[in-house]
């Protein structure tokens, strides 16, 4: 969230600030006064500016030809990159490390089965009126009647300051028009740590069923999005609570609800999830040990049982949420190269507490190793996320376990690579440098020698080795 204080004098010198910080941007600011065009930079450009957050690809409104300035443009600064497309008055340069994207000031209209407009020329205000939300409805003038000033005709701001998501126009409009606003307002809550503004969440929730317009790929991409920011938990309530969730991701939504039967209930499943996802972020950046995390207990809703005397169970679930992942990945258009890790971590997260016990065999633990393979510390930072208890004893208790367990882990590997390791000199040389027949004693030379290797008492080389046979073999020969 914006924590600093902007003065008027800030915002009277913020076009001067930028063309000093971003030099391509006084270069586009030039050519267009020099040329006699209208031409604005504006949306998340301005926002993250103002955030402190400087971004490379940057929004540029034209009053007018948008493609055409953008062809001119890059004509005159030396042939970058261009691409056109003109039925949305859209054109993208690649230059230098700059994405620039060039959009003809305009007007739109939605059909309703469709995210995608009809373009017609507009005016500046028009543009700024159809952006999506007020802190990205701001704009620096770099020429025409506004030149170099900031414009701010929805108090974007402010909001800014005061941390809101909040629609240029009715949210109700907003929403049903473009759906994929809905994902992209809980998105920047969720990164930005905002809040979204009472009636833009009323109409969040009202049009929660047009997302299902929207592409899966660009519902993914949003969804990894939330997952992936500083507040997934956050992100994660607010669609579930909108009732966006039961479009997107029914198995997650289903989890919601809590079930009282005589003196047992189960905690809300969706809600310990969250916290479970919560925690986990706090250790680790990778989405896909988040969305492990929020997986973990997808199937206890299908498994849920109520027994007499024993309350309720879930017996299953890891492998049934385990076997769900290919159909949920598959749906969802989730990369498959994650798919048997995600699976992993589910089929497995609830076996290191069952290995807490002092008896388990080193055969139940090498299971472990074996079956967690590469993602087993990550399985550990799983299971650590999963205690979400309020009582510190319990807390403490079950992290002592979870060490247990890793300190057994430590111990059966490092029995395993004793176990593993081999002499360098070979059991037929011995029988040929001590002229012995296979037996007890060619192996307890071999295991004098790596004794003395593991003791650091010679190298673990060949040549070290046979010289210790040397000096060793009449000790066994009799």
């Amino acid at each position: 969230m914006y924590k600093g204080s902007i003065t008027e004098s800030d915002i009277r010198d913020l076009a001067f600030r930028i063309y000093e910080d971003f030099p391509v941007i006084k270069l586009i600011r030039d050519f267009a006064v020099d040329n006699g065009y209208e031409v604005y930079v504006v949306g998340g450009f301005v926002r993250d500016y103002l955030l402190g957050t400087p971004r490379a690809d940057i929004d540029f409104s034209v009053a007018g030809d948008g493609p055409e300035f953008a062809e001119k443009l890059s004509a005159a600064i030396g042939g970058s990159e261009i691409t056109v497309f003109r039925r949305f008055r859209t054109a993208y340069i690649r230059y230098q490390d700059f994405d620039l994207e060039f959009v003809g000031a305009r007007k739109e209209s939605y059909s309703e089965y469709s995210r995608n407009p009809e373009v017609i020329e507009g005016s500046f205000e028009d543009d700024i009126a159809r952006r999506d939300f007020t802190i990205n409805a701001m704009a620096i003038a770099l020429s025409g009647d506004r030149r170099d000033t900031f414009t701010d005709l929805y108090n974007g701001l402010q909001d800014l300051k005061s941390g809101l998501i909040r629609t240029p126009l009715e949210p109700g409009v907003t929403f049903s028009d473009d759906p994929l606003r809905i994902m992209r307002a809980i998105r920047f809550a969720s990164v930005l740590g905002f809040v979204i503004e009472d009636k833009t969440l009323e109409g969040i929730a009202a049009n929660s069923e047009r997302i299902t317009i929207v592409t899966q790929e660009r519902i993914t991409e949003e969804f990894l999005k939330i997952l992936g920011s500083p507040n997934p938990g956050a992100g994660l309530r607010l669609l579930y609570e909108t009732g966006v969730m039961k479009h997107i991701f029914p198995e997650a939504a289903i989890m919601g609800g809590i079930e009282q039967r005589k003196d047992y209930h189960h905690k809300d499943v969706f809600y310990h999830t969250c916290e479970v996802v919560d925690n986990i972020s706090q250790k680790t950046d990778d989405v896909w040990l988040r969305f492990a995390a929020l997986v973990h207990d997808i199937a206890k809703p299908q498994t849920k049982k109520f027994i007499e005397g024993t309350g309720w169970t879930f017996h299953g679930h890891e492998e049934l949420g385990a076997k769900m992942m290919k159909y949920i990945f598959r749906r969802m258009k989730l990369p498959l190269n994650r798919l048997e890790y995600v699976k992993t971590l589910v089929r497995l997260h609830l076996r290191p507490i069952a290995l807490v016990s002092e008896e388990v065999t080193d055969s139940a633990i090498r299971r472990l190793i074996v079956e967690a393979g590469e993602a087993l510390e990550d399985l550990m930072t799983l299971c650590r996320a999963d205690i979400t208890s309020k009582n510190r004893d319990k807390v403490t208790k079950f992290l002592k376990n979870y060490d247990r367990v890793m300190d057994k882990v430590r111990e059966v590997k490092i029995k395993d690579e004793l176990r593993a390791f081999q002499s360098p000199v070979r059991g037929d040389e011995i029988m040929q440098i001590c002229g012995l027949k296979p037996g007890r004693t060619v192996g307890d030379i071999k295991s004098a020698i790596e004794e003395a290797i593991l003791e650091g008492e010679i190298p673990n080389t060949y040549e070290a080795a046979l010289l210790y046979l040397h000096s060793i073999k009449n000790k066994f020969i009799k």
